[in-house]
């Protein structure tokens, strides 16, 4: 999955993806921040794009917007399908989501586009 979505990224289709709030927590991460530099990895650890986040916006699962999902650039044809396959693959790794799901939608460019 990893390199799929790599190609969405550098082809420039993918400029944001949407986390679990509690995924943070349990990596004892904080949030990203607007203007953080981040390496894109591929599946071996190689760096091959350096991301900029743009925007980190926390909201319940239920008011993840058309416009950030479509941002997402997974080919998702509606929102309804997007929030679909969201709560397949998070149930799939064990964690339910519901509307009240608190996620994180990160915003990002390359750092070589503008």
């Amino acid at each position: 999955m990893r390199d799929e979505l790599n190609a969405l990224v550098l082809a420039g289709a993918k400029t944001a993806t949407t986390c679990l709030l509690d995924e943070y927590a349990e990596e004892t991460e904080g949030l990203e921040y607007v203007g953080e530099r981040q390496a894109l990895l591929d599946n071996e650890g190689r760096c091959v794009a350096t991301l900029v986040v743009t925007g980190v916006d926390v909201r319940p699962f239920g008011e993840v917007t058309w416009e950030h999902a479509r941002a997402e650039g997974e080919g998702d044809a509606s929102l309804d399908a997007w929030r679909e396959v969201h709560r397949r693959f998070w149930s799939a790794s064990g964690t339910p989501v519901d509307d009240r799901t608190v996620v994180v939608c990160l915003t990002f460019r390359r750092a070589d586009s503008s």
